[in-house]
């Protein structure tokens, strides 16, 4: 893929005049430095192994294949109160890596709403191995409770439906989160929705829908979705994860609390990356990451106005399996994105993944956390990678 400004870029870069981070970005832009200038000697260090709270690569440090501005960037970063973590790595190699707010390389993140597309891409892989027969499978297959349900179109509602949100059905998350998960089983509490749509129609964001998804994995597999998590993604990934949240029934969350150090969020971007591969297996298929990371129009639920406090803050993205769809500097990125800044970005024409984690307790709305994170990233990582690359590679994960 080449790189193509958009004007939502466009609207994103100028935006950045306006921001007391846009000083120290146009200071930034003045001229570059070596990527490993602040950062301590050491090996090679590949997604995924322990290390400490902040290093950056040799080879890069030695012979500047990086333009990146260690100092600009960290600087940046540090405007940002509740940022903890910021990691960029790009063709395996790990350019930057800081932690901040006492947080340490070693501690687990919550990772909120990201979970979703590592359960996205449980559900690939459980397709890979036929667990899971299609995602056209009607989801009454396994909850036969559908079929007397007086809502008929309830009965068509597929797997792929819930992993892009389009089922139809009354959401769960916003105003609706705390009666959903207060309630005594919640994979019931989400289908028992009322439609607001056929399904496929419209998508509207709801945890409901991945959570149903890791009730279909454990039934699917006959093993629980932290178990089938760790066998067939973290294994091959050479971590494994830790236990999260279930339900009243037992079935883990899915779609939200799930538990990564930043480094692993990294080697599961770059799982993405290439294609579904790692360690030299195919761990989910590359049809499947070509799907996940296609972007689908979006449309305004019928009956929302345009000014709406609880509109989608996210309404100008597209979304995939499980994976958001934007550009960050004109160069299109597949993403997963959760509650307060927990973020993996994955930017195949520059073999780039980006990692970043917040508080998860504060919405990145506030003081404009996500808007000046996002224009660090622009900036400081994304525009000199691509200033240093004449050639992108033009791979584009959203299609073959």
């Amino acid at each position: 893929m080449t790189r193509q400004p958009t004007a939502m870029g466009a609207r994103r870069r100028r935006r950045v005049r306006g921001t007391a981070v846009g000083l120290l970005l146009a200071v930034a832009g003045c001229g570059t430095v070596l990527a490993g200038q602040r950062g301590s000697a050491g090996p090679r260090v590949p997604p995924g192994t322990p290390a400490g709270d902040s290093r950056l690569a040799p080879d890069v440090q030695a012979t500047g294949r990086s333009s990146l501005r260690a100092d600009a960037i960290d600087a940046g970063a540090r405007t940002l109160p509740r940022l903890r973590s910021l990691l960029v790595s790009r063709q395996g190699t790990l350019l930057f890596e800081r932690y901040y707010n006492g947080t340490r390389h070693d501690r687990l993140a919550n990772i909120k709403s990201a979970s979703k597309s590592v359960v996205a891409t449980l559900v690939g892989i459980a397709l890979d191995r036929a667990a899971i027969p299609s995602v056209t499978t009607p989801i009454v297959t396994y909850f036969p409770e559908l079929a007397r349900d007086p809502d008929a179109r309830k009965r068509a509602i597929t797997v792929e439906h819930l992993l892009t949100m389009r089922p139809g059905l009354e959401g769960t998350s916003g105003r609706n989160y705390g009666a959903w998960v207060t309630s005594r089983n919640w994979v019931r509490y989400a289908l028992a929705r009322p439609m607001f749509a056929s399904p496929g129609e419209e998508m509207e964001y709801s945890t409901g829908n991945t959570h149903v998804l890791s009730a279909i994995l454990t039934a699917a597999t006959g093993k629980s979705t932290l178990q089938f998590a760790n066998e067939v993604l973290a294994r091959p990934l050479e971590f494994s994860f830790a236990p999260w949240p279930r339900d009243p029934q037992g079935v883990y969350f899915g779609g939200n609390d799930m538990l990564m150090t930043p480094r692993q969020m990294l080697a599961f971007g770059e799982l993405y990356l290439r294609r579904g591969r790692a360690k030299g297996q195919q761990v989910v298929s590359s049809a499947w990451v070509s799907r996940s990371c296609e972007g689908r129009a979006r449309t305004r639920r019928p009956g929302t106005p345009a000014g709406d406090p609880n509109a989608d803050p996210m309404r100008d993205r597209q979304y995939g399996y499980g994976w958001w769809v934007d550009e960050i500097g004109g160069y299109e990125t597949c993403f997963a994105w959760g509650y307060g800044g927990q973020y993996i970005f994955v930017v195949p024409a520059l073999d780039v993944v980006m990692v970043t984690t917040s508080s998860p307790d504060v919405s990145e709305e506030r003081r404009g956390h996500r808007r000046t994170l996002f224009e660090i990233l622009e900036r400081l990582v994304v525009e000199p990678i691509a200033r240093a690359s004449p050639h992108p590679s033009g791979v584009a994960l959203g299609g073959e």
